[in-house]
């Protein structure tokens, strides 16, 4: 694979040059890490699960100034100068206003656009662009299961147009065509949220049939990753995208289920709400992180300053330019720790943070700053440090950061426990997962007649087929079953007696 390798001298010269000063802007100038002034020659990078691609840890945002841009902001320089620090992941979507648009102008100054005359493939290679689709249909549907109202496009859009949008947009001419050569990395379904949701997306996965009048967004884009036909919506057999993946600020419960049922492997990638507030919430590092990571996908993580309420937003959803956080850091609650907090949860790649400004001085920039923080590997933090910062971060707004998250809930028994006989001779027990509170999940303990009779290791659950454990007996009297789960607290949760 090409690397993204620039000199210390070009580097230096193309920051000198393009950076914005940030007039007016209030900011508070704390430094990250002691004596961090600098980002290093080298960054750090991580084997992005599955796919044939080494990502470095901090990616490029989408939103921030480059989708709400306040007065004085330049979004494209940000995006260069993104660049030209050596960060190789880039983030946007459909939804995010003139955000792709704005990658559209800054790709074309770095040679990253098929059919320009600077074009260079090598450079196009060594970036991952990812978009995202709010679409829950490739063809027909029903509106109650897309989400806020979808895509940005025409009425009636579905998720190839989507993706055919945003090569117009970043690749193309920003209104109707782009280059035959244009592709994107990868592809995310966007803010997953709930069961329906699911459903609508697998409409046609295992068996896409033309003549339906409703497929699946998940047929739909395996056509265009493929090059194939199979849904009747993909004619001219293009190959416009390499990978496909979800992402999901919201319900875990409703992730895990995205995941389970891919039994083709076509997920290959996961954005995931995660930062230092995550376990006073419904959890992702405890329930569809380990699910994710153990089918190998490419992780993301995503709110790692909880879209600014960490800081001086409200923990509310972002909709202006003023929504836009572009102070650096602050001595009560540095940057670089929630960076590192997110960066150091087990299954994760890299993280993507929104920039509202970037400086010549590197301890007032953040794009800068957020950079150096992300220089750690995955093991940089112990459980005791990774405690420390929860309490910085329960600092902020008492913890309450996270208005995108479904509220916590406790550790929950084994799910849809099931208990089959065969031939008196033993019982066949089955269940699905249970749900972690704020700790990850140890064993299952099956107990007969109140009597435990074997553990059984948490392993994450990836796919619909259940957990299963086989007792044998000689008494063929009649058995009361009870399954319990137990976490790294001890605590426990059981299922409700099965008696057979």
């Amino acid at each position: 694979m090409a690397k993204n390798i620039l000199s210390s001298q070009t580097r230096r010269k193309f920051i000198q040059t393009t950076c914005v000063a940030s007039v007016g802007l209030t900011m508070v100038p704390y430094m990250l890490q002691a004596g961090s002034n600098s980002v290093p020659e080298t960054l750090l990078k991580r084997r992005f699960g599955k796919i044939d691609f080494e990502v470095t840890t901090l990616g490029l945002g989408g939103q921030a100034s480059i989708q709400w841009t306040p007065t004085g902001i330049d979004p494209v320089a940000i995006i260069l100068k993104a660049y030209q620090l050596g960060i190789n992941y880039y983030d946007t979507s459909n939804y995010y206003g003139p955000s792709q648009l704005n990658y559209g102008k800054a790709f074309r100054q770095l040679g990253l656009v098929p059919g320009q005359p600077n074009y260079s493939q090598i450079k196009r290679k060594a970036i991952f662009v990812t978009s995202k689709t709010g679409l829950r249909f490739g063809k027909g549907g029903d509106d109650r299961k897309e989400v806020h109202g979808g895509t940005n496009g025409p009425a009636g859009s579905k998720a190839i147009d989507d993706v055919r949008r945003t090569l117009t947009q970043v690749f193309g001419n920003g209104i109707d065509t782009y280059p035959p050569d244009a592709y994107l990395d990868m592809v995310l379904i966007h803010t997953l949220n709930s069961m329906g949701e699911v459903d609508a997306l697998y409409e046609g996965y295992d068996n896409p049939n033309p003549e339906e009048k409703t497929i699946g967004a998940l047929a739909a884009l395996r056509d265009v990753r493929d090059g194939s036909n199979r849904t009747g919506l993909n004619p001219k057999h293009e190959k416009l995208i390499h990978h496909i993946g979800l992402s999901g600020h919201k319900d875990a419960a409703v992730m895990i289920e995205m995941i389970q049922r891919d039994t083709e492997n076509l997920l290959d990638g996961m954005l995931v709400a995660i930062n230092a507030n995550d376990k006073l919430f419904f959890n992702m590092q405890y329930n569809v992180i380990p699910v994710a990571a153990a089918k190998n996908m490419g992780i993301i993580a995503m709110k790692v300053f909880a879209d600014g309420a960490m800081y001086t937003k409200k923990a509310e959803w972002s909709n202006t330019p003023e929504h836009v956080v572009l102070q650096v850091s602050s001595p009560e609650l540095p940057a670089h720790e929630l960076i590192r907090y997110s960066l150091s949860t087990p299954g994760i790649h890299t993280a993507i943070i929104g920039i509202g400004q970037i400086n010549d001085e590197p301890q007032h920039c953040q794009l800068t700053q957020n950079l150096i923080g992300a220089q750690v590997t995955s093991e940089a933090l112990s459980e005791v440090e990774r405690r420390k910062i929860e309490t910085l971060a329960l600092n902020s707004k008492g913890g309450k950061t996270n208005y995108f998250q479904k509220l916590y809930q406790d550790l929950t028994a084994p799910r849809e426990l099931k208990v089959e006989v065969i031939k008196g001779e033993k019982s066949v027990i089955t269940w699905h997962t249970a749900y972690a509170g704020d700790a990850a999940i140890d064993h299952y303990e099956i107990w007969r007649d109140g009597v435990k009779v074997a553990n059984f290791t948490h392993v994450p659950q990836i796919s619909k087929t259940p957990y299963l454990f086989t007792d044998y007996y000689s008494n063929i009297s009649p058995k009361q079953y009870v399954v319990k789960v137990v976490d790294k607290k001890n605590r426990i949760a059981q299922s409700e007696p099965q008696l057979v």
